[in-house]
């Protein structure tokens, strides 16, 4: 088939093509993990008495029950070796699980020790790291707007960090952590459900080790400290495999540039969080929020403007065929 004008379409042009078109079960899929991932703080801030390490122990434990259950109540059967049979994956995750564990630990940490605006600016710096990624790495393509776009998120970034008045460690960590974390989780070929239960299942032995040690010591927290206590610690392993499910699913599905705007979508639900917790928002944090959604504005008008151009293409393209 040709398209309008009578030329034949070339590899360049399919690629490009790929690259501005989405999965709408994976645009979804990825929202709501952003968005789950955002409503976070006011789940975790309720277990501020239980050290963080310990959190993200139970969150390693929890998930994989919950996620293994979950393959087995389906009937899968083989997944395991399925997964693992390129040798290359479970080097992969392996790399994969301890990024995220790392994540965990350290975004539990700012949430209860009241550093969440911290904590959503290193999901703020995130997406642009992803944008610039999927355009270096994976060879995806931005428009002129799309790089306006970019450019403006970027200026209200650095405002954010400038303003900050120290380095912030906190978002550095949250934001590289998770960009390696969603690069492996792009290029790996496991699907998203095995991918987690690997993940979880690499992490489940030092997570109960370091959870006996904690009983031992008289450090633990789990069965000593009240029932709602004992059912956060389990609803945070579902909780946990949700999102990263969501979010595994979309990122085999959506331009790594898109997911990566798509991202800035968690640190404002986390930043409001931060507000109802109590913490300032003050006069340079609005400016540099306002250039940030300034831009995912232009962003997305110059994505609607060019998905309408193609539905508009493809009739006379159909006719010239």
């Amino acid at each position: 088939m040709k398209p309008a004008g009578g030329r034949a379409e070339t590899p360049d042009d399919a690629t490009a093509a790929s690259t501005l078109s989405f999965d709408r079960r994976g645009l979804a899929a990825a929202i709501g993990a952003y968005a789950m991932w955002g409503l976070f703080p006011l789940y975790w801030y309720q277990l501020k008495s239980v050290p963080a390490v310990q959190t993200v122990a139970h969150r390693v434990v929890w998930c994989a029950v919950f996620v293994v259950g979950w393959l087995a109540l389906r009937g899968e059967r083989g997944w395991l070796r399925r997964s693992l049979a390129e040798p290359r994956v479970l080097p992969m995750l392996i790399a994969s699980s301890v990024l995220i564990s790392l994540n965990w630990g350290v975004y539990i940490w700012a949430v209860t020790h009241g550093r969440v605006l911290e904590a959503s600016l290193g999901y703020f710096i995130g997406p642009l790291a992803n944008v610039l990624v999927g355009v270096l790495l994976l060879h995806e393509r931005l428009s002129a707007p799309k790089w306006s776009a970019v450019g403006l998120a970027a200026v209200g970034v650095l405002w954010l960090t400038v303003r900050h008045g120290e380095v912030p460690w906190v978002a550095l960590v949250l934001a590289s952590s998770f960009c390696a974390y969603g690069l492996i989780r792009k290029v790996v070929a496991v699907g998203a459900m095995p991918g987690l239960a690997i993940e979880s299942l690499l992490l489940l032995l030092p997570a109960l080790a370091w959870l006996g040690l904690s009983e031992a010591r008289g450090e633990g927290v789990f069965g000593h400290g009240g029932g709602l206590t004992e059912v956060l610690l389990i609803a945070g392993g579902a909780l946990t495999a949700l999102p990263l499910i969501g979010f595994a699913f979309g990122a085999r599905r959506l331009p790594y540039s898109l997911l990566g705007l798509l991202q800035y979508l968690s640190p404002t639900l986390q930043l409001l969080c931060g507000l109802l917790l109590g913490e300032a928002f003050t006069r340079d944090t609005m400016i540099g929020f306002a250039c940030i959604w300034l831009g995912l504005i232009v962003y997305a008008a110059d994505g609607w403007s060019g998905a309408r151009m193609r539905r508009d293409l493809r009739p006379r393209a159909s006719r010239s065929s």
